[in-house]
């Protein structure tokens, strides 16, 4: 398999007053492509922090993050902002979808966000809407849908562009266990279906034994690299 992410040594450090905190201390990691991977570990312990770092919302403090061949790090604002647009769809608790729009408009939209403005492909858009169970709710906008619905339009938005991976903050912490169950295995019909590369934060370890592999951090390091139990 190929080595789709790679982060060296990553350390960040956050200012706080006069007090320099840690967030994370030289953590390093190798995701494969067509991995889904849990971040597990208790509150403060840097996975948030990790997951922003490794999708450029953030720049660390020291350390390296390769993307799909593609030194993050080391590129200027605006090409790190290119590499995020092209490469990493998110994921995260609160949906973030335009009310305005329907639920194919928050997916074209997308498209055209990262792919250009002449990005246009409606079979696709149907196709992933289908996937997620949403082919008839594409015209419904965010406040006619439920909460689980709306988490899979953020989902379907995520993914409509085919980027290298998808980071995911707690992506069922709004939803009931019905439609976490959903959600979840939704995530796992994209990842072994198109081989969708996945990097999940959450605190559900039912969640996280859908995954290929698991991560515990603590203190803002890597403790433990686990293979998941597909349910």
């Amino acid at each position: 398999m190929r080595t789709i992410l790679k982060a060296e040594n990553l350390v960040k450090t956050y200012r706080v007053g006069q007090v320099d905190v840690q967030a994370l201390r030289g953590v390093s990691l190798d995701v494969q492509e067509g991995e889904f991977l849990a971040i597990m570990g208790p509150s403060g312990c840097g996975k948030s922090t990790m997951l922003h770092l490794l999708g450029g919302l953030l720049t660390p403090t020291s350390g390296r993050i390769i993307i799909d061949d593609e030194d993050l790090t080391a590129a200027t604002d605006a090409r790190r902002t290119d590499i995020r647009r092209r490469k990493i769809g998110f994921v995260f608790q609160r949906f973030n979808l335009f009310p305005t729009l329907t639920a194919e408009g928050n997916l074209r939209l997308a498209e055209r966000i990262h792919g250009g403005n002449g990005a246009d492909d409606p079979e696709r858009r149907r196709e992933v809407l289908r996937l997620l169970r949403l082919e008839d709710k594409m015209h419904h906008k965010p406040l006619e849908l439920s909460g689980g619905e709306q988490q899979r339009v953020a989902l379907a938005r995520a993914v409509v562009t085919r980027p290298a991976i998808v980071l995911a903050d707690e992506p069922t912490g709004n939803l009931d266990s019905e439609n976490s169950a959903l959600v979840l295995n939704m995530f796992q019909e994209l990842n072994y279906r198109f081989n969708q590369t996945i990097i999940m934060i959450t605190h559900n370890p039912e969640a996280a034994a859908m995954c290929r592999r698991i991560i515990q951090m603590r203190d803002g390091r890597i403790v433990d690299s686990t293979g998941g139990v597909l349910l």
